[in-house]
């Protein structure tokens, strides 16, 4: 794979096209998407739930949290590097502004968060009444602690993580796009090139994950595991290694030669951890969540090499359909949560199988999401500001349905 150089003071380099990102990036939000409609049916806590659970799903739920928003973190973290390599931090502020903020406020305020927390009000019988006369009580106390107003914007959490993230990594980037950050990079990209030390960077990881769990912290918000099962101090890591991983010369070829030993270490943790959570539960605080924070860290890892490795391998080509799901991401993300919950609220009640139900719920809230994107969204500049897209010069004309032809 073609390996990003180091960013100097004086020069900034061309680079190359990530298309193994950009595949990592479609193909893990197509992965978000099945998730959440999948929790409709596990036996965990979930904004709208089916009377019908699988334990079995349940067991592939935790697999996939193991892995799923941190993978999106390191991404987003190759991302940044690639933003700042071409642009000066004005502009960086500027761009996430336009792709972050703009976007999470949106949610917040309009149908998308709102929306979602009227449904889980009235699934749960704390609410009756259309959700216009419902609106006004949205802003009566702060969700997750007694009230509705959702001031992560529910899914939207990622955008508000990572745009906090990019404010407060901004200065430790800057310094590593300096000289003697160049010269420190290239340093540690030397060493973690070496045959296993990849595997090294479990270490912060697991590192985090336990800060997390100290209990002064566990109870505050950086130690919420809400947010796709992790909390905030592994994801601000995450971001932090993906940015070393890009600019760190050698490193992603490192990924891509350990991916086999990462895809056996990763499963092997899995299981492993799995039966020693339960095993476990009477031990004391210290040893067990040492322990586990441990195996946790070098089980999320450990995906992250074989995923990004294999990825680094194998999707190094772009195609049509590639150019047109990068841009989509974002707004098919925004929408995606809301739409398989008000899809998902009514197929609930048709009381059948629940992979009947499951697969009803993902083909209709594809089509609809689809159809949103294609229609609207993506034709109209005020809607591609509002969801984080580039506007257009010349917008893309809404296509109107054609008359019938007459008899």
């Amino acid at each position: 794979m073609a390996q990003t150089g180091s960013v100097s003071q004086n020069r900034r380099p061309e680079l190359a096209r990530r298309q193994d990102v950009d595949w990592l990036r479609v193909l893990g939000m197509m992965m978000v998407f099945l998730f959440h409609g999948a929790r409709f049916f596990d036996t965990g806590g979930w904004h709208v739930k089916s009377p019908r659970t699988s334990d079995g799903l349940q067991i592939v739920i935790i697999f996939v949290v193991q892995w799923m928003m941190p993978l999106f973190f390191i991404l987003s973290g190759i991302g940044i590097y690639h933003a700042l390599a071409h642009q000066r931090w004005p502009q960086y502020l500027v761009s996430r502004c336009q792709r972050l903020a703009v976007p999470l406020l949106f949610g917040i305020f309009v149908i998308i968060a709102p929306w979602q927390v009227y449904l889980e009000r009235v699934s749960r019988n704390e609410y009756s009444g259309s959700f216009w006369r419902w609106y006004p009580h949205y802003f009566d106390g702060w969700y997750g602690l007694g009230g509705n107003f959702a001031w992560m914007g529910i899914h939207l959490w990622y955008l508000e993580f990572l745009f906090v993230f990019s404010l407060l990594t901004l200065p430790l980037f800057l310094y590593l796009q300096s000289a003697a950050g160049v010269h420190q990079l290239e340093r540690l990209a030397r060493f973690l090139a070496r045959p296993g030390a990849i595997f090294l960077c479990a270490l912060p990881l697991a590192a985090a994950e336990f800060l997390a769990s100290i209990p002064a912290i566990s109870e505050s918000l950086f130690g919420n595991e809400g947010f796709g099962g992790w909390s905030t101090l592994p994801y601000l890591t995450l971001l932090i290694l993906g940015y070393l991983l890009a600019a760190g010369p050698g490193l992603t070829d490192a990924m891509e030669r350990h991916r086999h030993l990462g895809l056996i270490t990763g499963a092997v943790t899995f299981i492993l951890g799995y039966f020693l959570y339960q095993a476990t539960e009477s031990w004391t605080w210290l040893p067990r969540e040492l322990m586990m924070s441990c195996l946790r860290g070098i089980l999320c890892w450990s995906w992250l090499i074989a995923i990004c490795g294999y990825a680094g391998r194998h999707l190094r080509f772009s195609n049509a359909f590639l150019k047109y799901a990068n841009e989509a991401v974002l707004p098919f993300y925004i929408l995606h949560q809301t739409i398989i919950l008000t899809i998902g609220y009514y197929v609930l009640r048709l009381d059948t199988h629940l992979w009947i139900e499951y697969l009803i719920i993902a083909l209709g809230s594809l089509v609809v999401i689809m159809a949103l994107y294609e229609g609207l969204i993506r034709r109209i500049n005020l809607l591609r500001f509002l969801f984080g897209m580039k506007m257009r010069r010349h917008p893309l004309p809404v296509p109107r349905p054609q008359p019938l032809p007459s008899a």
